[in-house]
């Protein structure tokens, strides 16, 4: 059985990841020595056949899951999966492709699948990786995770809410969507912290309800000074000052793994603008080719200047390999980023 997770919403696809691993590890593994992840971007298709091809007659069935691989650098390994797949009966295991690096894009009203780099710049996929995407979103269980509309996020959020024993209006849902914007990260920290101060407060059982005052006084938008102060004691080489602010966040209540979301949005920003400096585009330029608020523009070109391009570029490659640690269970968020911002 081949399964495809694919879009920019990485929030829900980890979701709906997460549930696929959980049932399989319920219902067919419970000890997980049938499981596997493997990092696309960096694998070999022989790891990648070694994985998928039963051992053995009395195996158990076995599930799979290929992390990325349309970022992998070796451009025969497209064509390579197509074949296999293609000419091979692989029911007797479970392959996941899950896959956070592609955006459909409309072109001429058509949706065409596009490849995001580190920096966020979107490119057509070559022809061998279009063919492997086309026979995935082909397949049964292809599932497509779309950045959602304001409309169909705030649903999203009252059903979230409502999923996790709370409940709220929808003038503090709006508030929510509007700071935070389609950061499904940062959606699901806010609405923990929101639902664990309204329950703190209550005196008896019942439905933790989130008003507009609670999001207005507990909310940060995306922008907020947290991330730029960490940034900035980094740009400048205070490891002490940039180890204790996230030290800070952490005793805040900012789950680990947002942190390191966090950690990777600001730093794929500071790239782009560095990549735009150097292409001696001006502040006002950047904003509006990167589409970033001014004030976000003014401190990123600020703090873009102290980093060079390969130094950014290592600090993003770092990151995903620290999520990817993380995933396979190798490390913990807070021991990786503590690593990273010692190494720098």
């Amino acid at each position: 059985m081949i399964i495809f997770l694919y879009g920019q919403d990485n929030f829900r696809s980890r979701l709906k990841l997460n549930e696929l691993r959980e049932k399989y590890l319920r219902e067919v593994d419970e000890l997980g020595s049938g499981l596997n992840i493997i990092n696309g971007a960096k694998v070999d298709f022989p790891e990648i056949a070694a994985a998928i091809s039963p051992s053995s007659l009395l195996s158990k069935k076995r599930l799979i899951i290929i992390e990325d691989i349309f970022i992998n650098k070796d451009k025969l390994i497209f064509e390579k999966l197509l074949g296999y797949f293609k000419n091979k009966n692989h029911e007797d295991n479970i392959v996941i492709f899950w896959e956070s690096n592609i955006k459909i894009k409309k072109i001429k009203n058509a949706p065409a699948p596009m490849l995001l780099d580190s920096s966020g710049k979107e490119k057509p996929l070559l022809k061998k990786q279009a063919e492997l995407f086309k026979f995935l979103s082909n397949q049964k269980y292809a599932y497509s995770f779309n950045l959602l509309s304001n409309t169909e996020l705030a649903n999203w959020v009252k059903k979230e809410t409502v999923s996790r024993g709370g409940k709220i209006s929808a003038k503090a849902t709006e508030a929510l969507v509007g700071l935070v914007g389609s950061d499904g990260w940062q959606i699901n920290n806010e609405l923990d912290k929101l639902l664990s101060y309204k329950t703190a407060g209550k005196l008896t059982q019942g439905t933790a309800d989130i008003e507009i005052e609670d999001v207005k006084n507990l909310v940060q938008g995306n922008f907020s000074e947290n991330i730029f102060a960490l940034t900035d004691a980094l740009s400048i080489k205070n490891k002490a000052l940039a180890i204790k602010l996230l030290d800070e966040q952490i005793e805040a209540g900012l789950s680990d793994g947002y942190l390191s979301n966090m950690f990777t949005r600001q730093f794929r920003i500071l790239l782009s603008i560095k990549q735009a400096l150097e292409s001696g585009l001006s502040q006002r330029q950047i904003a509006g080719q990167l589409k970033l608020h001014p004030f976000v523009a003014q401190k990123g070109v600020e703090q873009a200047r102290h980093f060079t391009l390969p130094a950014l570029k290592k600090i993003l490659s770092r990151l995903a390999e620290i999520d990817y640690e993380v995933k396979s269970g190798q490390s913990d968020y807070i021991t990786g980023l503590n690593m990273l911002i010692a190494g720098l």
